[in-house]
């Protein structure tokens, strides 16, 4: 329909429809349309005869809030269902891991708490960025998979016969001094060691002998003081005397 015209008179009720063309065929514009809440006989969504929609203000709310809820649902279970983008590596860690789904976790072996064990482990660095020792990395830290791993080459290289530092030798030769906690205590190293003390106890000396000379100043300043006389003169002295007469009369 083409050049359609329509003019609402509240006043009157009624409506003046002015039609500039023709329809070119096939039904008419006008009926009725059910609504989505409405069957036949119920309340919903229609169509006027005049081929307007009418829409009721409770329609129209319900409609808005459905919309909102669905955006909101739909967006809130994309944001919790989305996974890590490497297993293992993310916030959830090992959660998100489809392997180890419904795998229990490696049991608790006597070298986990072996003393021995733990203080080699204390003195190597962790790989895995957290700037910790291994036995603090893997004791704290229940997602990281690089300390767990440097733990069984520790037990591994324990009980294939090698002592504590041997295994420290290991490490250094595969990643380097870089690996230990703290440098080993020879060659240049070693300044790293003496100089801290050393300088702690040259202040130490230095602060007493100080201190020292403060104490036995002290005492000959206020002897110096006491031993003088008044810091006066005649006139002022005679001054003195004559008031001091004049007093006692």
């Amino acid at each position: 329909m083409v050049g359609v015209v329509r003019r609402d008179d509240r006043r009157g009720g009624g409506i003046d429809r002015d039609v500039a063309g023709r329809l070119t065929g096939g039904p008419t514009v006008a009926g009725r349309i059910r609504g989505a809440a409405g069957g036949d006989g119920g309340e919903g969504v229609t169509r006027r005869h005049d081929g307007t929609l009418h829409v009721s203000r409770r329609e129209v709310l319900t409609l808005g809030a459905g919309t909102f809820l669905g955006v909101v649902t739909s967006w809130r279970r994309v944001t919790l269902q989305a996974p890590d983008s490497l297993p293992g590596s993310g916030p959830s860690g090992r959660l998100w891991d489809p392997a180890r789904a419904g795998r229990p976790l490696p049991p608790v072996t006597a070298a986990d708490n072996d003393a021995a064990i733990q203080g080699i482990e204390k003195q190597i660095h962790c790989t895995c960025g957290c700037n910790q020792d291994v036995y603090t990395c893997r004791t704290t830290d229940f997602t990281c998979t690089t300390s767990p791993a440097m733990h069984r080459r520790v037990v591994a290289l324990a009980q294939a016969g090698k002592s504590g530092q041997q295994i420290l030798d290991e490490f250094v030769h595969e990643h380097g001094l870089a690996i230990l906690m703290a440098p080993p205590k020879r060659g240049f190293n070693l300044i790293g060691y003496l100089v801290p003390p050393v300088a702690f106890l040259v202040a130490a000396a230095v602060l007493t002998l100080v201190l020292r000379r403060w104490v036995r100043a002290a005492p000959a300043a206020v002897a110096a003081t006491a031993s003088g006389g008044p810091d006066a003169t005649p006139e002022e002295l005679a001054r003195l005397r004559r008031e001091l007469e004049r007093l006692s009369s």
